[in-house]
């Protein structure tokens, strides 16, 4: 992994984190996640024209991808509802990198060095750390984050065969978040249209740049995916928990306790595993 890829793949770690945080201070997290999913697939329907088209035979795999991610979206808004965030999140976002280390080896024939697996591990059992930190998390909350696990490695794996294929990974991404905004807005706008708009005229700005951010971030991770195997990539994405950990202390004032730190350093151990690799 070349220090470029290494350096995207942290920001759009950055970015990630910051648009859940958005989503975690939502007054109502199932619209909040919507606000943030049709922003994104406005901001990509803007720039969408002036991208070149991804080759055709990635479009079957656009296709399966927004499927599964507004199943991602709907998880998201019911874990945040039914449990707290840092049990759930780091739950979502410690089990799929193993996930997709295991099916990229077994499935994708991809070869992972030793310093590589380290890296994997080591973040997977740093973000599982800070996850049992958190104590008193209802099972339903629980259920609901490992279902969304099994969602995360599916669409990352999923995208990272069809972004290889459509040669254009800002164009993919940008056509997964605008057709994944369609089925969310057509639901919100036919079952909750008023208290929906009235959360939309009070937080657009907040809607927007969580939207934009999901955007940049994941045509990033996609872009890096092209450069780098996919189970090292997406585990490098997840330290994505650092970045939610530093806002967590610095900017919502959450404490953080010696298991969430210790969980941190074995993410930031991981990732230079993974930059080594």
């Amino acid at each position: 992994m070349s220090v470029t890829v290494f350096a995207v793949v942290l920001l759009a770690a950055a970015l990630h984190a910051s648009w859940n945080a958005i989503v975690k201070n939502g007054k109502d997290k199932v619209f909040t996640t919507i606000l943030v999913a049709t922003s994104a697939a406005a901001a990509a329907a803007v720039v969408i024209p002036f991208l070149e088209i991804p080759a055709w035979p990635s479009f079957p795999y656009i296709a399966l991808s927004v499927v599964i991610h507004v199943a991602y979206f709907v998880l998201v808004a019911s874990a945040y509802r039914a449990g707290d965030m840092g049990q759930t999140y780091p739950l979502m976002r410690g089990v799929a990198p193993f996930l997709i280390a295991l099916i990229s080896v077994w499935g994708l024939g991809e070869t992972l060095s030793a310093a590589a697996w380290i890296g994997v591990f080591s973040i997977c059992l740093g973000i599982l750390a800070m996850m049992m930190e958190s104590q008193g998390g209802n099972r339903r909350g629980i259920h609901l984050a490992l279902m969304n696990a099994v969602v995360i490695a599916s669409y990352t794996l999923i995208d990272g065969t069809g972004v290889r294929l459509s040669g254009a990974p800002s164009a993919y991404a940008s056509w997964v978040f605008m057709l994944t905004g369609v089925p969310l807005a057509a639901w919100v706008f036919a079952r909750h249209r008023t208290p929906f708009l009235d959360l939309a005229r009070v937080n657009w700005q907040t809607g927007l740049i969580g939207g934009t951010a999901t955007v940049i971030s994941y045509s990033l991770v996609l872009w890096a995916m092209t450069r780098a195997p996919v189970a090292v990539v997406a585990a490098l994405r997840e330290t994505a928990i650092l970045f939610g950990t530093a806002i967590a202390g610095f900017v919502l004032k959450e404490r953080l306790g010696p298991v969430r730190i210790a969980g941190a350093c074995l993410i930031g151990l991981g990732a230079i595993a993974l930059r080594l690799a």
